[in-house]
């Protein structure tokens, strides 16, 4: 049975199996540019699967973005971050990033006090969501619940495709 047997037999119109097909032409990319040697040099194993390992991460969450489209704020923030990684990887370049602890200054009577701010949870929240930063509490955990969702179905179709290829 082939996957395109596997897919056709469902509700064509589903995020599962929109997701699924993108996913499978992205994975069949990946295998092209592998075999089209756009690696340099020689590699061990081991880098050549930490390098596909990624690559496969990088189709799961541009595939499960695309099908999600601009309507929510993650999908919308996890694109701009893979088009901009591709296009500093592209140039060469790579960036790191520094994260400081925010700290809030506490003025008593002509003393100057520097207090450690403790993360909250939606804090914590923000940053596990793609684009939760710059949203309020409510609509942080709307897209949370969505987020999670498209986790899930992700999830679920890589594992049937592991098992369909598996066998």
């Amino acid at each position: 049975m082939t996957s395109k047997h596997v897919i056709a037999t469902t509700h064509t119109g589903s995020i599962k199996n929109r997701f699924a097909r993108r996913f499978l032409r992205s994975l069949l990319k990946v295998k092209r540019s592998d075999r089209l040697g756009t690696g340099t040099g020689f590699q061990s194993n081991e880098e050549i699967r930490k390098r596909n390992a990624q690559r496969i991460k990088t189709a799961a969450y541009r595939s499960m973005a695309r099908v999600v489209g601009p309507r929510k704020n993650w999908s919308r923030a996890l694109l701009f971050k893979l088009r901009y990684r591709a296009r500093i990887q592209g140039a060469g370049l790579r960036k790191r990033c520094l994260v400081s602890k925010k700290k809030r200054v506490l003025r008593k009577e002509n003393k100057v006090q520097v207090i450690s701010r403790e993360p909250s949870r939606a804090d914590n929240l923000r940053k596990l969501v793609p684009g939760g930063d710059s949203m309020d509490i409510c609509s942080l955990l709307d897209e949370t619940a969505h987020y999670i969702k498209c986790l899930a179905t992700q999830v679920k179709v890589m594992e049937s495709i592991a098992d369909l290829y598996s066998e």
